[in-house]
């Protein structure tokens, strides 16, 4: 299984051809763990009713990750390995805590986020 970060899915929306082929794939395949804080993200920059429809899709389809008290975590884990002085934020500190406590990969490009992200979970 494996998490997309927003701007994964970004691109994925935008039909990016360098990402949306393995993008599909692992969505067909039912690989991808859909997190809410990201579809969050993702309903905030809704350009149109297509994308609202497709993101709405994939947030019925997909199996989700249950974040009951893990911003809580985030922000306690966050703080613990300052990560707010990386430029890193509690979105993204919430969704690496989902990918170490489910030791799952992560597919970001979001260059920050990369820094601190065990090199084990990114998704290659």
């Amino acid at each position: 299984m494996i998490i997309l970060d927003t701007s994964v899915w970004i691109e994925f929306l935008k039909a990016n051809t360098k990402y949306y082929t393995q993008i599909a794939q692992l969505l067909e395949k039912k690989e991808v763990l859909a997190v809410e804080c990201v579809f969050g993200e993702l309903f905030q920059g809704i350009k149109s009713e297509r994308e609202k429809s497709l993101i709405s899709e994939y947030w019925k389809y997909l199996p989700k990750i249950d974040s009951s008290g893990l911003f809580i975590e985030a922000g306690i884990y966050s703080n613990k390995n300052k990560l707010l002085d990386k430029g890193v934020g509690l979105i993204d500190s919430l969704i690496l805590v989902h990918t170490l406590k489910l030791k799952i990969s992560i597919w970001t490009l979001d260059k920050k986020l990369l820094k601190i992200i065990p090199k084990e979970l990114i998704y290659k």
